[in-house]
Formats: structure tokens, C-alpha cells, sequence
């Protein structure tokens, strides 16, 4: 009965999102890494329709062309390009495509992420260690680096880093991805209080257990999507759409003041004090 209640609450918070009618990002433009399925996706989708023209990308081509082909089918403003985030040269072309099509760069989300190993932190390999880091972390930092030139030139600009909420409770088989989402936390207090004399705010989300492919391993079996909804006060997992729709309010004017904060979006999931 609960199960079939949480469903309903589901299929209304989806019939809800498709009527989207705010149109707050109007005029600006945005880029979304590894924007072409989940989360990533639901956010690019949430800024065009509020008005954005957004760049996708991703590491796959043909991704990026279903994605953009999809989203154009809906009238959404979007074009997209290759970008493996840890090659210095994909980064450069991202954001000289981003220029010539749009004209310039006022939001810039960093989701992208790796989780090559299941396990925890002491069983980890070097190479898997290094890997996440240097597409979560590493990453994150030289995309805010290599903004900046455009998203100084911004009237409002915003950069938004996707964490998780597995940067304050650590799921113990996902040990060093834990690791590197609390890393993201300390780079958004850090560059928000340096970036704010430029008039960039820098804000995190933290998303919780989001049905995605990438979280499947948490709740594709009976057992682990029992396990999961337990430890969420709201009785369900979240859906890529609700990310979405934080994004678009941390990325536009209605959170003006907001700067160094992490929103948790977590259905009630246990996070701080």
C-alpha cells in the first residue's frame, strides 16, 4: 500500500515538471558536463526550459547527439559537443564552442563524475584513487579555472558543483567517491569566498539517492532498494527532475545572496545538525 501511495506521489511530481513555466534564465547560457542521461540530463533539460541556452556534453558522441536531438525536439535552445573532463584540450573546445554559439557562459555546472571501484577506502588501488580524483575533483577545479575569463564578463554568474550526499554519510562501498564529493565541499567554500569579489557565486548540491543508472547498484535488487528507502524520511528515492529543479533556482537571480552553500536534496536523508 505505502509503495503504491509513493508511486502516485511520483507519477504527480513528474505530470508537474512538464508544465514548467518559469522563465528565469532567460538570456543566459549555461554549460552542463556529462549532461546526456540522469541527473546531469534532468538539469540541462530544468535550464533551457527556464529559458537557457545550454551546451551538453559528454564523454560519447553519439550520447551528446540523442541528447541534443531530444531536447531541440522540445524546443529547448540547446547545442552540445564531446568533452572528456580530464583532457585539458575537450575543456578548451567546450567552452570556445560555448562562445561562438551562444555567445558567452553565465552558468557553469560540474557533474560529472567517476566511480570505478566498489569497496571501501583501504581496499582501494592507487589507479582507481587517482582516477577519481582527477575526473571529481581535479576536474571540478580546472573547469571553475578555465570559466572564469567568461564568467567574469557575466552580469550573473553562477557556478554549481554537484556533490552528493555521500560527502557526510559515507556509504561504506563507496568508500573513495565519498572521499572526493567532501573534497567538492571544501573547494565551493573556498573559491565562493574568493570568487565573490567578482560577483560569482559558487553553491554545491548535494543530491541523495537519485534513480539513475549510475546509482542502480543502491537500489536496482528488492533487498538494497529496501535498504536505501529506509534511510529516507520521505519513504522514496529521488528522481533526476528534483535536481533539475535545484539547479535552476541556485543558478538564477532568486538566489542572488545565496554563495558557499550545499543545498542537500535527500528526501529527509540524515546529513548535519
Amino acid at each position: 500500500m505505502l509503495h503504491a501511495t509513493m508511486n502516485q506521489i511520483v507519477r504527480k511530481f513528474g505530470s508537474t515538471t512538464s508544465l514548467i513555466k518559469c522563465n528565469r534564465l532567460e538570456g543566459k547560457v549555461a554549460i552542463v558536463t556529462a549532461s546526456t542521461n540522469g541527473i546531469g540530463f534532468s538539469i540541462a533539460k530544468r535550464l533551457a526550459q527556464e529559458g537557457a541556452k545550454v551546451m551538453i556534453s559528454s564523454r560519447k558522441e553519439l550520447n551528446v547527439k540523442n541528447a541534443v536531438e531530444k531536447l531541440q525536439s522540445e524546443g529547448l535552445e540547446v547545442a552540445g559537443t564531446v568533452c572528456h573532463v580530464g583532457k585539458s584540450e575537450d575543456r578548451r573546445k567546450l567552452f570556445e564552442k560555448t562562445k561562438a554559439d551562444f555567445g558567452g557562459l553565465d552558468i557553469l555546472v560540474s557533474n560529472a563524475a567517476v566511480n570505478p571501484t566498489v569497496g571501501t577506502v583501504l581496499e582501494c588501488s592507487e589507479e582507481a584513487w587517482d582516477k577519481v580524483f582527477d575526473i571529481n575533483v581535479k576536474s571540478t577545479y580546472l573547469l571553475m579555472k578555465e570559466s572564469l575569463l567568461l564568467l567574469k564578463q557575466s552580469k550573473s554568474p553562477s557556478i554549481i558543483i554537484i556533490s552528493s550526499i555521500a560527502a557526510y554519510q559515507p556509504f561504506s562501498l563507496l568508500g573513495v567517491y565519498a572521499i572526493s564529493k567532501t573534497a567538492l565541499l571544501g573547494l565551493c567554500k573556498n573559491t565562493a569566498d574568493e570568487l565573490a569579489r567578482d560577483g560569482i557565486r559558487v553553491n554545491c548540491i548535494a543530491p541523495g539517492i537519485i534513480k539513475t543508472n549510475f546509482s542502480r547498484a543502491l537500489h536496482e535488487s528488492k533487498e538494497a532498494h529496501e535498504i536505501a528507502v529506509s534511510t529516507i524520511s520521505m519513504g522514496r528515492l529521488g528522481l533526476p527532475d528534483e535536481i533539475g529543479g535545484t539547479a535552476a533556482f541556485l543558478a538564477s537571480d532568486d538566489a542572488s545572496y545565496i554563495t558557499g552553500e550545499v543545498v542537500v536534496v535527500s528526501g529527509g536523508m540524515k546529513s548535519r545538525l
